[in-house]
């Protein structure tokens, strides 16, 4: 499917640049038939030195995904012509990178507790706070599971009535939630983005895997796989237990790209379509956020 594997620590300018300009030939900024604007304007806009675009073009001509003619600049093929490409480690801060640095960030996200979320989401804050970044409109949508339903981990190793690891697991959430929702409205209130919107629904499901959606054209996903370790449950005491691994999962990327029917857009549309699905159907709150259709 040409996954590109995500790591959960910081991002290179060229990883940054690469998969900026992939997600706008994918999104019809860049339409098919077109050609990508001077490099000059892309050094610029990118914020890359003239060798690192080099890179990145060059990157994009292995994909298939544009081609160079002397004097006439670089032309959009788009991915139907495009080749598979290998496996690259990107980051899931360069991720949220790409996405804030947009006029307007739509995000969507399904998720067991928002911890690792909330780290990314503090760090665009602080980005758009320095001045290094300006979007116009914030919206993030966030599914989280139900708090008032047991949850199949992280429990106690023989001892389904000890309530304690799971009280725990929302009180994570809770901290987390307001962490990223005081971030981002701050931005509001202070007058650094016109318009910010924290929308925030309980789903009665499990989650099995995170999900991060981004203007409906990529998607960041993972499982959590199950584990067994001490969790601390108050007052400095350890308690065997079943928990899944949240902080460091391994994610995988998917764009969409101009064939409807490849495996990465159908990946991101079916994602999409999942989520607007429970967020319209199974959610408890009636908060009238519209679904991203």
């Amino acid at each position: 499917m040409g996954d590109t594997w995500i790591g959960e620590g910081g991002g290179s300018k060229f990883e940054h640049a690469l998969e900026t300009l992939r997600a706008r030939v994918a999104d019809g900024t860049y339409p098919v038939g077109t050609s990508l604007p001077p490099q000059r304007q892309l050094v610029e806009t990118l914020d890359v030195s003239r060798d690192t675009l080099q890179k990145v073009l060059a990157r994009l001509r292995e994909e298939g995904l544009v081609e160079t003619r002397r004097g006439s600049g670089t032309r959009v093929l788009g991915a139907r012509r495009a080749r598979p490409r290998a496996a690259s480690k990107v980051t899931a801060r360069s991720f949220f990178d790409s996405a804030f640095e947009q006029s307007e960030v739509l995000l969507d996200i399904h998720t067991l507790t928002s911890e690792s979320l909330s780290t990314h989401i503090r760090l665009q804050a602080e980005r758009v706070r320095d001045r290094e970044i300006t979007p116009e409109r914030i919206l993030l949508r966030m599914l989280l599971p139900r708090e008032s339903m047991p949850l199949p981990y992280p429990t106690v190793r023989g001892s389904q009535e000890d309530t304690r690891p799971q009280e725990r697991l929302r009180d994570i959430t809770r901290v987390q939630e307001s962490s990223l929702r005081e971030a981002l409205e701050d931005l509001q209130r202070v007058g650094l983005v016109p318009q910010v919107d924290v929308l925030v629904r309980h789903v009665p499901i499990t989650p099995t895997f995170k999900v991060y959606l981004r203007n409906q054209t990529e998607a960041l996903h993972g499982f959590y796989t199950v584990v067994e370790r001490p969790i601390e449950v108050g007052g400095g005491e350890l308690v065997d237990a079943l928990d899944v691994l949240g902080l460091g999962a391994t994610l995988t990327h998917h764009v969409k790209d101009a064939d409807p029917s490849s495996p990465e857009s159908v990946f991101v549309d079916s994602a999409q379509a999942w989520f607007d699905s429970v967020w319209n159907l199974l959610t408890d709150e009636g908060d009238g956020a519209a679904g991203t259709d």
